[in-house]
């Protein structure tokens, strides 16, 4: 009974196992998909933070050159404010990292200066402020900005290779305990097959049982095939269990149940209708060769009695065959076979002994 738990207790711990694995497998999926969302943002975050670090250069070049491009520098700004906020036209992602924020927010304020500087390079010339000086300075704020994005996409990506190995050891776990399930079910379904064999065989002969027998004789079709049904009873047995012992009685049953699976062509059915009562169906057949199945077995019993058989067989026997009855059944041939044989082996004990058995 404990086994019997045990066993229980272990399919249902890889059932949950299983779905705990499932979870976390789906888990991680949403979590690589939301990291995948985050890498693309930081990238185009990247991409605008570049194009911020260039545009500056060329809007300063343009002042020093006395072009002035006042929609330049404002989508400069729009472009600073959407890093920032994240809320802008350009749809771009407010990172969540500390070292890219305060770097952002150094060079935002930086880009405040650096326009009233250009607005006094406006009425002044460059060559009387700091315009180049400051612009460079800015251009260097502006690098490492970006360089603090490029960090943060480095560490999203990680984020994703870890996620990635966690999954594939999910999956490799979940193909485990897949392969272990089956590999239960196989056993299960290969032990209930034995057992299922087991209640249609005979342990001691290794033929089909009386169960099986009986299934055969449960068919109430019509054989439309001509069919033999022979009925063996051993004439001996009670004789050799007294004298002899039940373990010599069970080598007899044994010897003759041998016998006729080996004289009985292997398509037919032979089995144990019980005690010492045997049962065999021959499909497809005819009165001659049933006779000569007979008269195989009647042959291969002497030759074994012969030889020194330490345990001499000897059987009684009836038959019938379907082509004799209109409408015959296989319970109507095993009827018609068993009073054959009772019959028969009243003549064995009419001439062996007086006591005849009664059908």
């Amino acid at each position: 009974m404990i086994k019997g738990n045990v066993k229980i207790d272990r399919k249902n711990l890889i059932s949950i196992l299983q779905s705990c694995l499932v979870l976390i497998l789906v888990i991680l999926v949403a979590l690589m998909m939301v990291e995948i969302g985050n890498l693309k943002g930081t990238a185009r975050v990247i991409n605008y933070a570049g194009l911020v670090r260039g545009d500056t250069q060329r809007a300063v070049k343009l002042e020093i050159t006395g072009t002035r491009n006042d929609e330049l520098i404002a989508y400069l700004d729009d472009i600073l404010s959407d890093l920032t906020s994240g809320d802008g036209h350009y749809e771009l992602v407010k990172l969540k990292d500390a070292a890219y924020q305060e770097r952002l927010d150094i060079q935002s304020a930086y880009w405040e200066r650096l326009k009233a500087e250009v607005a006094v390079a406006r009425q002044r010339g460059y060559e009387n402020t700091q315009i180049v000086a400051m612009s460079e300075t800015y251009f260097e704020m502006a690098d490492e900005t970006v360089s603090a994005a490029e960090h943060y996409s480095e560490k999203i990506a990680m984020k994703i290779r870890t996620i990635e190995i966690l999954s594939a050891l999910d999956m490799l776990c979940l193909v485990i305990l897949i392969m272990l399930q089956t590999a239960m079910a196989l056993k299960m379904a290969r032990k209930n097959q034995l057992l299922e064999q087991k209640a249609y065989i005979d342990i001691h002969t290794g033929l089909p049982n009386k169960g099986s027998c009986e299934e055969l004789l449960n068919n109430r079709e019509i054989l439309r095939e001509p069919t033999a049904c022979v009925i063996f009873d051993l004439n001996n047995l009670k004789t050799v269990n007294d004298t002899r012992g039940h373990s010599a009685g069970d080598q007899l049953i044994l010897s003759f149940a041998r016998l006729l699976r080996r004289v009985i062509p292997e398509k037919h059915f032979v089995g144990r209708y019980g005690g010492d009562e045997f049962m065999a169906v021959i499909y497809h057949t005819d009165r001659q060769e049933v006779e000569g199945i007979l008269d195989s077995l009647r042959r291969e019993a002497d030759a074994a009695n012969r030889d020194g058989n330490q345990l001499p067989l000897s059987y009684a026997y009836g038959w019938a065959i379907s082509a004799d009855y209109e409408g015959c059944i296989m319970q109507t041939l095993l009827d018609k076979a068993d009073y054959c044989m009772y019959e028969n082996k009243r003549a064995y004990y009419a001439t062996h002994d007086r006591r005849a058995p009664r059908p």
